[in-house]
């Protein structure tokens, strides 16, 4: 029996540590100039059914911000509006944005930002007959 303990214990703190080491190398990323600075490259766009999302810095590579572009084609929106805990940050580079927030809607164009509070109902579609560009900066709750 007491060797069954001393088991249990062992596999118990090793789980522990591991999971502890594996969670202390992913919040102390290395990072370089050359990993600092992002070009957007298309052919490292993921493709979505609306159109295409890069991340300038996800929430493996940052400390607790992302930086993503979308573009989505017209008519089309990347999803129903929704809400979640996190505040976010959308800034409009190209195109008509149909922005809903809360029961109401504005349409936007460039160089224009829109701001989503914590679990505010939230939306975002083009409204142009052209694709439109807009970031996304949002802080990553861990």
């Amino acid at each position: 029996m007491k060797t069954l303990t001393i088991l249990k214990t062992t596999f118990a703190f090793l789980f522990f540590q591991q999971t502890f080491s594996q969670e202390a190398k992913k919040e102390t990323p290395q990072y370089t100039i050359e990993n600092c600075v992002n070009h957007f490259e298309l052919d490292k766009a993921k493709k979505t059914k609306v159109g295409y999302q890069y991340w300038f810095a996800d929430k493996d590579f940052t400390q607790e911000n992302t930086l993503k572009m979308s573009i989505v084609e017209p008519g089309k929106s990347t999803h129903a509006p929704h809400h979640h805990p996190e505040e976010e940050f959308f800034y409009i580079l190209e195109g008509s944005a149909s922005f809903f927030l809360d029961g109401k809607t504005v349409v936007v164009g460039p160089n224009t930002s829109l701001y989503c509070p914590p679990n505010a109902e939230h939306g975002i579609s083009n409204a142009g007959n052209t694709d439109l560009k807009y970031l996304v900066i949002k802080k990553d709750l861990k």
